[in-house]
């Protein structure tokens, strides 16, 4: 920032060209930042900002539902002002953007940034790591709940236009749905480029709409004032408190702002925000107040009863519908790309990843999750059967990720940030008593249905932790297993097995060893390879590692080496393209000539009589998903006809 500072000053004391240079790089610059925050309205706001079709609704006309009266519109209408002002303004916009993981955001860069704790205990790191995983799991939940809430809420608009499309809602509904789950395999690249001018006119419309009715009745303004907030809270503690797990609706999607930093920039999503969103969005539920203020029998749909006119209704459904759509296609895409990174960071097997465009390498999808997800959501659609119901399953989990993500911002600003404890403390209590007070009202919501989006994020917890801690015993048996690989070349130089041309790799989790694959490969074979190479992978905690850090090689002598290729989790794996930037420290590869050795272990059981580590329910969980895992062939993309898979049986200890 300085740079660009100091270079904004030099161009402006210039003169003639200079002036007309500067000029011209300042509007690049301002039409730059201009097209990039159009681009986040359809994928960062689109969550958020379909949240009027139900959160007023939701207040006073769902399960506990608050009578009509001036003064609680009015404290109605300050907490949500409030609400998205302090949570998404102050604590995400503002703040927690701030804690990048080289430019990328998400729970799992926080995470990865919280981890990097020099004096934390093995016990805290644990800790850090398990709310982490939790809080990512629980996106999954968020990912059934969004599509099937915010379709739904906006189809339902044809009630408003006519009684008689009631029964088409719900088959409409799974229609739209199921299309746009198919619709993932084809990627969003041919039409993501009309997301966002799409939520502008999304947007806009929400501004006029709620501007109309607010000149209606201009006294609605004044739920700006806090004091509106604060004594509908004294005045009804128990009302309040209830109409907390409503208002939450309207911060809904707010950690997107966070999540989807590392795409368009942080001062994008900031000046969008502020500028457009925010103003825009609020003014929409200003109009809400003011028309149930006017007519209280607005509550059963207040938002598509903003239009003056009747006609304008499905019109006002079918962009309403767009919107939906476009917030729920952010949604999965998120899902998408937690998968990956979750795969990249070792708590996920390996699953198919397929990549959509050939520019963007975040279009990815993944053909497992969508049909899960796709399943998952019309049960709900079909199990909650109106907005209204979904909307008590709809929050808990949101509420719960973003007390997470406050948790492991603390730990962020006090270790890494070298906070004081005093300044640390007060971060921590005002946003924590602020999440922790929409995370109570939101557990009265778990009988009604918000037991369904934690179950889900608790089974992918399982699912995710599981495989994390199968894994390191299984390295932990493999590294007690291996011969040191130092030992085994000093028993090559005194005399070895007959030599063949061509070069055999070999990966291996443990590079100071010597590989499964390999000893099984001589004892089978009885030959070595002239050019013997040990390849190891490891993904970094950074979302991205350069091309000229990719590959580290080692000569380690009597023809054997030792290669290090490092990915982000958000990189593509191509051993193929790595191994190739090896010529520069003269290791070159003719993929005609290299046969790949990978280990294809099968994971038994300790005998009878030995402690295993393990619980049986989750040593029998890990061997399923051990065995339905895609093997590192795709996953690494080697070329498959120069690939030998050797067997093996390892205990789990």
């Amino acid at each position: 920032m300085m740079v660009d500072w100091f270079g904004r000053c030099v161009l402006a004391t210039g003169r003639g060209t200079d002036r007309l240079a500067a000029e011209a790089v300042g509007g690049e610059r301002r039409s730059g930042l201009a097209v990039t925050a159009v681009a986040a309205m359809g994928v960062v706001f689109g969550d958020i900002g379909t949240s009027p079709l139900y959160t007023m609704k939701e207040v006073f006309g769902g399960h506990h539902p608050l009578p009509p009266s001036a003064g609680n519109v009015l404290g109605i209408l300050s907490l949500v002002f409030w609400a998205l002002t302090i949570t998404v303004s102050l604590k995400y916009v503002l703040f927690i953007m701030r804690a990048d993981n080289r430019g990328e955001g998400g729970i799992m860069a926080l995470t990865a940034l919280a981890l990097r704790t020099a004096n934390a205990t093995p016990r805290m790191l644990w800790l850090m790591s398990a709310l982490g995983i939790f809080g990512a799991a629980l996106f999954y939940g968020d990912a059934v709940i969004t599509p099937a809430m915010s379709v739904l809420s906006a189809v339902e608009g044809l009630e408003v236009a006519t009684p008689l499309l009631k029964p088409w809602v719900l088959p409409i509904t799974v229609v739209i749905l199921v299309l746009l789950f198919v619709f993932q395999r084809h990627g969003t690249a041919a039409v993501g480029a009309l997301f966002g001018p799409l939520m502008m006119l999304w947007f806009l419309t929400l501004g006029l709409l709620g501007l109309w009715n607010v000149i209606q009745n201009p006294s609605v303004l004044a739920a700006i004032n806090p004091w509106y907030a604060l004594s509908f809270c004294l005045g009804q503690p128990g009302m309040a408190f209830l109409a907390l797990g409503s208002v939450v609706l309207a911060i809904t999607g707010g950690e997107a702002l966070y999540a989807d930093m590392g795409h368009f920039g942080r001062r994008a999503i900031k000046w969008a925000w502020f500028v457009l969103v925010f103003p825009l969005l609020y003014l929409n539920y200003l109009g809400q107040g003011a028309l149930i203020l006017a007519d209280p029998q607005a509550i059963a749909s207040p938002f598509f009863r903003l239009v003056p006119d009747e006609r304008l209704v499905l019109p006002l459904v079918v962009l309403a519908t767009t919107a939906t759509v476009i917030a729920s296609q952010a949604v999965i895409s998120g899902a998408f790309s937690l998968t990956s990174q979750a795969m990249q960071l070792g708590y996920c097997p390996r699953i198919q990843v397929r990549f959509t465009s050939e520019r963007e390498k975040g279009q990815i999808y993944v053909p497992n999750i969508n049909w899960l997800l796709l399943l998952t959501v019309i049960v709900v659609v079909l199990g909650f059967r109106s907005s209204s119901n979904l909307a008590s399953a709809y929050g808990i989990a949101v509420t719960l990720t973003m007390m997470i993500d406050t948790l492991l911002a603390f730990v962020v600003v006090r270790a890494l940030w070298q906070w004081s404890w005093p300044r640390a403390a007060l971060f921590l209590v005002f946003f924590v008593v602020v999440d922790f007070a929409f995370f109570a009202a939101n557990v009265l919501k778990i009988v009604d249905g918000g037991w369904f989006p934690l179950a889900v994020g608790t089974a992918v917890f399982v699912l995710l932790s599981t495989w994390r801690r199968g894994r390191r015993l299984l390295a932990e048996r493999q590294r007690q297993q291996s011969i040191p690989l130092a030992d085994f070349i000093a028993g090559i130089a005194i005399g070895g097995p007959q030599r063949v041309s061509g070069s055999g790799v070999f990966l291996t989790a443990h590079p100071e060893g010597v590989p499964r694959a390999l000893l099984h490969n001589l004892n089978h074979n009885q030959v070595l390879h002239e050019r013997v190479v040990v390849l190891n992978v490891a993904v970094a905690d950074v979302p991205h590692v350069a091309e000229a850090e990719r590959v580290r090689v080692e000569a380690l002598g009597q023809g054997f080496h030792r290669v290090h290729v490092a990915y982000g989790f958000k990189d593509e794996p191509d051993l193929p393209r790595a191994l190739a930037l090896c010529a520069a420290d003269g290791l070159a590869f003719d993929m005609m000539t290299t046969s790949f050795f990978l280990g294809r272990d099968t994971v038994v059981r300790l005998p009878a009589g030995q402690q295993a580590r393990m619980a049986n329910w989750r040593q029998t969980l890990f061997n399923w998903m051990f065995r339905n895992a895609d093997t590192a062939t795709e996953f690494f993309k080697l070329p498959p006809n120069r690939v030998v898979e050797l067997g093996a049986q390892v205990e789990l200890c």
